[in-house]
């Protein structure tokens, strides 16, 4: 019994000791954004409405998203439409997309920080015949630093 003990607790300090060794990424202040995928929703039905927005993110200092009840928009997405083969933002959407992130970490703790941001949009414009779509996202963090504008793959999306 002595012997699991003394091989439990040193299994527990070499555990300790290897995480806490562990390198820390290091990343500029600047969220980053990267795109990842954008994938249509199945709903059952031969329209398509919805769609999966995955990005990857960084931030040096883990600032992202809004503290508490602050519900202001810090995720910005525009939405284009393939018109006559140029890219176009209709009016009517001018700031739909846009949505608030939740907080990522505690008040007060200030690390780098990295991963996923996955957000379900409508992507079916009803006043518009128009079926190839795309969108360019952007984050501002706490501090209103900008991360870089990234743009997606374009969709072709079935109308009624």
């Amino acid at each position: 019994m002595r012997n699991r003990l003394v091989i439990a607790l040193v299994a527990t300090i070499l555990l300790v000791a290897m995480l806490s060794c562990r390198k820390r990424e290091k990343y500029p202040d600047e969220p980053y954004l990267e795109f990842r995928s954008l994938t249509k929703i199945d709903n059952g039905t031969p329209i398509d409405n919805e769609a999966l927005l995955t990005t990857y993110f960084t931030d040096g200092k883990g600032n992202i998203g809004a503290l508490g009840d602050d519900t202001a928009k810090n995720f910005f997405i525009t939405y284009y439409e393939l018109q006559n083969g140029i890219w176009v933002a209709p009016e009517e959407f001018a700031e739909s997309f846009n949505v608030c992130l939740p907080q990522f970490l505690p008040s007060g703790i200030e690390e780098p920080l990295d991963g996923e941001i996955k957000l379900k949009l409508n992507i079916n414009n009803p006043y518009s015949t128009f079926d190839t779509i795309k969108f360019e996202c952007y984050v501002k963090d706490r501090n209103n630093l900008k991360s870089n504008i990234i743009a997606t793959d374009s969709l072709i999306i079935k109308k009624i």
